[in-house]
């Protein structure tokens, strides 16, 4: 989906023109990987623009850049309150938000230890990641031959620029093979997550996902639907699932900030269906909360005045 383009990005605490929001060709973060990021939306309220946990993406940013041993040069409070300025000097009633924080330009080599911090902060329109279509019948996946990194080998619950390239490829291949998602396995052969979505399974009326131990990201939408089924009574349980957990569902979605809630309705040509009770249950929740719909979750919402 291309980039529609905005009047100003935020770098580094100044507000830049778009086109001016650059980087140096020998930034450690090209050459090595060496960021981290997170992935953020605002949403068009009745009371104005809203960020969905804006606080605890941030949050969750300069806990991936502490494994990393980089300082951000920014409290959470000061990249909030950067957050709000550029949605309103940009005039978005809805959005993607992108901050992303990089080892910058200074020397070459693979220790970064002596490469300034940059960080800096954009936004964009940006419709459903996985397409309209997608939402509301779902998408086909597929498992995919690479795996998800192991713990001791690029830490999952870090959100590091340079660990993405596992995603890519992975992305790449089930495309090529004309499926819309691919499904990634820990090393040791348990279902892990999707190349940038945290996946639940339906079984018996149970939602059923991955513990954080078999490596997918402790995801911010993850935590969300878990507090809705909560809420709803719906039984949740955290456990670990083989590819053939997988083709045995009764019904499949994945999460994300990007992708939100997405029914799936195939994986490996086993076919799901139309997205069922619990996931549209699960999706009408979560939409209308985003959209301030429901006072009980407004703490979620930051909303931009």
């Amino acid at each position: 989906m291309p980039l529609q383009p905005v009047d100003v990005v935020w770098m580094n605490g100044k507000l830049v023109p778009w086109k001016d929001a650059t980087v140096h060709v020998l930034s450690h973060a090209l050459h090595y990987g060496t960021g981290v990021f997170e992935g953020i939306r605002c949403y068009e309220t009745e009371r104005g623009p809203a960020v969905f946990r804006l606080r605890d993406h941030l949050d969750r940013m300069v806990r991936s850049a502490r494994i990393f041993l980089m300082d951000i040069p920014y409290s959470v409070d000061d990249l909030v309150d950067a957050t709000h300025d550029l949605i309103r000097s940009n005039g978005l009633r809805s959005c993607y938000v992108r901050p992303i924080a990089i080892r910058g330009y200074g020397e070459m080599g693979v220790n970064p230890s002596n490469n300034p911090v940059e960080v800096s902060i954009a936004v964009w329109p940006w419709g459903a990641y996985l397409g309209d279509e997608a939402l509301e019948h779902g998408v086909r996946m597929t498992v995919s031959s690479w795996r998800r990194h192991d713990h001791n080998i690029i830490p999952p619950q870090a959100k590091v620029t340079g660990a993405y390239v596992n995603s890519a490829m992975a992305k790449v291949e089930a495309l090529h093979a004309g499926y819309d998602e691919a499904v990634m396995l820990n090393p040791e052969g348990y279902v892990s997550e999707a190349t940038g979505e945290n996946l639940f399974v339906i079984k018996d009326g149970v939602i059923l996902t991955p513990p954080l131990c078999a490596g997918p990201l402790a995801g911010i939408t993850r935590e969300t639907i878990k507090t809705i089924a909560a809420d709803l009574g719906i039984p949740f349980s955290e456990t670990l699932l083989t590819r053939a957990d997988l083709y045995l569902a009764e019904e499949m979605f994945c999460s994300g900030t990007a992708a939100e809630v997405t029914p799936v309705r195939e994986i490996d040509q086993r076919i799901i269906g139309e997205p069922g009770p619990v996931t549209t249950t699960i999706q009408q929740k979560f939409f209308a909360i985003v959209k301030g719909e429901d006072e009980k979750y407004h703490e979620w919402l930051d909303f931009i005045l």
